[in-house]
């Protein structure tokens, strides 16, 4: 049984605060959007633009300052982990929010950005990922170059994967949430309850920028806030292994299952067809659950209504991957298995709903679909 009540009210505090924070700053950058928005908006023209109005896109500034917020309200244990985190990242935020303003850096800049945050992160902290749970390989990454290295490949692809799962009203915040609260369980479940609340913080934050977000899609996170969380994310699946080797490395992959799994199949997907992997298309899990899904399930609703069910229908993915994680996050051989399932369950629904039939060759796709 974990004993948390010494602390809960202080720790909880700088969630609270973090949330508080964010969501007055959300609504203040929605009120004020006149006043920034020929910075700020984001048009709804555009392959993959779904809302039907142009839209703040700097949500990430409200969760950012949210978490900084929290972070005057935290213990100095607290403090002391998550200061090199909020550290690291700034190179994320800078170039996405620079993104949401310019429209002009592209996306191998915002990448390469965020992999820099995984070593600067390693330089800050000397964390690094130095096993993956598979012999051979995490031999290798016993030398310092090697794992950092691949520490910052980790880190750029989980960032992207949360940019790219932000198609929708609340479908990035909610995925998100979802795989702190996995990861909080795991903290808790192994005595770390100084980075459970960190995880705690950050959703928090996030959860009071999905306030405006959702349904209404008031605000969105921006390319700043996918990308800074996703490194969050990233930053806090390698302090869980750094601190705590009874965890398989396997668990955080398989937490932060459906954005990588979108990640991976969106690059082979593209170069079956040959298109350039970061090129914009409207075939995510997540558009096709919109057309082939929603919208035959509630005909006649508004297209916002539409985009906002999509994500409330998508968080199912992130849900599933999480739960089987927290109850095996030490046991590599059945984490590896759930993410096959996951893997498997992902192409099936993906082929059901574009060759209307269950079949598992979804990734040969090499024509574009009807809308």
């Amino acid at each position: 049984m974990l004993n948390l009540s010494w602390s809960t009210n202080a720790l909880l505090q700088p969630a609270l605060v973090a949330g508080i924070v964010a969501f007055a700053l959300a609504w203040f950058l929605v009120v004020t959007k006149d006043m920034h928005g020929h910075l700020s908006m984001d048009s709804h023209i555009g392959v993959q633009k779904v809302h039907t109005d142009p839209t703040p896109r700097i949500g990430g500034v409200a969760i950012t300052c949210g978490v900084i917020g929290g972070y005057f309200f935290a213990t100095p244990g607290l403090q002391s982990l998550l200061l090199p985190l909020l550290l690291a990242a700034i190179p994320a935020f800078a170039f996405g929010l620079l993104e949401d303003i310019t429209k002009r850096v592209s996306v191998r800049i915002r990448l390469l950005g965020t992999m820099f945050c995984g070593v600067l992160g390693w330089a800050i902290t000397g964390f690094a990922i130095t096993r993956v749970n598979v012999p051979g390989v995490d031999w290798m990454l016993g030398y310092t170059l090697v794992s950092v290295a691949f520490t910052a490949f980790a880190v750029g692809g989980v960032a992207n994967a949360i940019n790219i799962i932000d198609g929708f009203n609340g479908l990035a915040a909610g995925s998100v949430i979802i795989i702190l609260s996995g990861f909080a369980v795991i903290c808790l479940a192994v005595g770390d309850a100084d980075l459970a609340y960190i995880c705690l913080l950050f959703a928090g934050s996030v959860s009071g920028f999905l306030i405006m977000n959702w349904p209404y899609g008031k605000i969105f996170l921006g390319d700043g806030g996918a990308y800074s969380v996703g490194f969050a994310l990233a930053w806090i699946a390698v302090l869980i292994l750094a601190r705590h080797p009874e965890v398989s490395a396997w668990a955080p992959l398989l937490v932060c299952g459906y954005p990588i799994l979108e990640v991976v199949f969106s690059v082979v997907r593209r170069h079956k067809r040959g298109l350039s992997p970061s090129g914009p298309d409207r075939l995510h899990l997540h558009s096709l659950v919109k057309r082939r899904v929603v919208r035959r399930m509630f005909p006649g609703t508004s297209k916002i209504t539409h985009n906002s069910i999509t994500g409330a229908f998508m968080w199912a993915a992130p849900l599933t991957s999480v739960v089987i994680a927290v109850n095996r996050y030490g046991d590599s051989t059945e984490l590896a298995l759930g993410l096959l399932f996951c893997a498997i369950a992902y192409l099936a629904i993906y082929a059901r709903l574009t060759q209307f039939r269950w079949c598992f060759r979804a990734a040969t796709l090499s024509t574009m679909l009807n809308a």
